[in-house]
């Protein structure tokens, strides 16, 4: 069994952030930060890792959802990019998260005779054989009247011919999360809802970082060797926090994702289109498609980018461009906004600057690191800890995190392959254990043992039936949520594939999660109150105007603690 993030773990953790020194203090529970916090405790240093809300709030909940190599750094020639990606797509698809990371199968339609079938073929060929591109099938060319096959959805100019090739997707909030648990279960202390109010510094070193436990509003100073800071577009608060010159600049960059239902497009296919702006996907996401994105600059809230009409606008409108049915806005079943971490090009001499990612050690005791795609986290995690480790005084080995399974990969194809006697066993469908495994891999052992002390827990949540209400509990005894958002929005993703954006589940998510946190009734009502006042906002922030409007309208909830 692996470590449970539970409550009683999160009171544990907290006293050791107190009474302990650590060899490193990572900042940030996104996806890098997590990683970093694994790659460090996998060998052998003492680690503690916090977050100012919960794991993946940020940009790492809400990407496109894709593991991918980039093949659009092919036309740039930049093929050291492609392959060290394309390496670390196939070791999440084989070794490292087989249970959460899935082929999937994309469309090109191509719109241009000879030329185009030639010049994008060549570059899926190179996509196909770099780094670890084996891991998935190889691309193949379809004729006008094939594409259209697989693809009855698209308008008939939509295209004359395409190719279709595979990539790779995850449920990237679950993804974080199963990788800090596998950092707690290295010895890793993790907590969330602890924000970092400043830096502790020993003249010009950096020995820890003070923080707020926003649950209790205690004040913890903890003492760390290094500190890594994996804040994304929070890295220049990192910066000023320390009283030091920016080792380097960080945009945030907004991308929106429209979550349509399956039935809404007709494609087995996923779909990529290019934009005069970005890239546009059409991707599969169990019975929803998810569509987008958009590239915007954005320098409002960052920890509630919203998303416009005009956002919405423009991805219906190009999505449209080649649909043979559009779709309308009363078709969208949810909405949701992300920033993405862009380094600017200034940097100071002391920051190791890569074409995706950097990582500064711009004072002892201190290292930054920003920028990146969600595919190679595990790379750049490796990269702060490496360079981390001039500070931390004692021999340890290189990182080994790409043979690491995280917690419920180890074992997980001989699972897969006895899910009928599973489903037996446990009195549920296969097709629900097959859904359950897609979300825990073998800790599905752990959920399903609570259907067993409790057999109203394999149940379905009333309102969301693609959830059972176990999953809800496990959520908090196991996962870390603390709050009803964390549920609903993270480690389900009801707020999204439900067309009431959850409303109808909270309710009974907080009826079934308030006894495991001890929330008295009427700490229960405020976070349905609270959840219900979230998802206005947000559809009040998307009939905005501009960004400027949505912000406001998005900011009208406050956000808890």
């Amino acid at each position: 069994m692996s470590q449970p993030l539970s409550p009683a773990y999160r009171g544990d953790a907290l006293r050791r952030l107190a009474n302990e020194e650590f060899d490193v203090l990572v900042v940030g529970g996104g996806v890098t930060g997590a990683g970093a916090a694994l790659d460090a405790a996998s060998r052998g240093l003492s680690v503690a890792l916090v977050e100012a809300r919960d794991l993946a709030a940020g940009t790492s909940s809400r990407s496109s959802k894709l593991i991918h190599g980039g093949l659009r750094y092919l036309e740039q020639l930049d093929f050291k990019l492609v392959r060290e990606a394309l390496r670390e797509r196939g070791l999440l698809l084989r070794t490292l998260a087989p249970h959460l990371v899935r082929p999937v199968k994309f469309l090109v339609p191509l719109q241009h005779r000879v030329w185009e079938r030639g010049y994008i073929g060549a570059g899926v060929t190179l996509y196909d054989t770099l780094g670890g591109a084996r891991a998935l099938p190889r691309h193949r060319h379809l004729s006008r009247r094939r594409a259209f096959e697989v693809a009855p959805g698209l308008a008939d100019d939509a295209l004359i011919g395409a190719i279709q090739y595979y990539d790779a997707q995850v449920d990237d909030a679950r993804h974080t999360m199963m990788i800090a648990r596998t950092a707690a279960d290295q010895g890793a202390a993790v907590v969330t809802r602890t924000r970092v109010t400043s830096l502790v510094r020993d003249g010009e070193r950096v020995v820890g970082a003070r923080v707020t436990d926003r649950e209790s509003g205690a004040e913890i100073t903890v003492r760390a060797r290094v500190v890594i800071a994996a804040t994304g577009v929070w890295s220049d608060d990192i910066a000023e926090a320390a009283g030091i010159e920016k080792p380097f600049t960080v945009r945030a960059s907004k991308g929106i994702h429209l979550v349509v239902p399956r039935e809404k497009i007709d494609l087995d296919t996923g779909l990529i289109l290019r934009t005069e702006k970005s890239v546009l996907f059409v991707i599969p996401w169990g019975p929803h498609w998810i569509v987008g994105t958009t590239d915007t600059e954005w320098d409002l809230d960052r920890e509630h980018p919203a998303a416009s009409r005009a956002d919405v606008d423009y991805v219906l409108d190009h999505v449209n461009g080649v649909l043979r049915k559009p779709l309308t806005h009363d078709d969208i079943e949810g909405v949701y906004a992300g920033l993405r971490p862009l380094l600017a090009a200034k940097a100071t001499a002391t920051t190791k600057l890569s074409r995706e990612h950097a990582v500064a050690h711009p004072v002892p005791g201190l290292v930054v690191v920003a920028g990146g795609k969600y595919t190679t986290y595990r790379v750049m995690a490796a990269d702060a800890v490496d360079a981390a480790m001039s500070d931390v005084d004692r021999p340890a080995p290189p990182s080994w995190t790409d043979k690491l399974p995280i917690v419920g990969a180890r074992g997980y194809a001989e699972v897969w392959e006895g899910r009928y006697a599973l489903a037996r066993r446990a009195g549920l469908p296969v097709a629900r254990i097959e859904h359950l495994l897609g979300r825990y891999g073998t800790a599905v052992e752990e959920v399903l043992a609570l259907v067993g002390e409790r057999p109203e827990l394999g149940e379905e949540i009333p309102g969301a039936p693609d959830y059972l209400k176990a999953e809800a509990v496990y959520a908090v005894t196991h996962e870390g949520a603390l709050h009803l958002e964390d549920v609903l929005t993270r480690r389900t993703r009801i707020s999204i594939e439900q067309r009431d954006r959850g409303l109808a589940a909270a309710p009974a998510v907080a009826d079934l999660i308030a006894p495991e946190l001890g929330w008295t009734a009427e700490r229960r009502d405020r976070e349905v109150a609270h959840y219900r006042a979230r998802v206005e906002a947000e559809r009040t922030a998307q009939e905005a105007p501009d960004d400027a409007t949505a912000n406001e309208r998005r900011l009208a909830v406050p956000a808890l603690g």
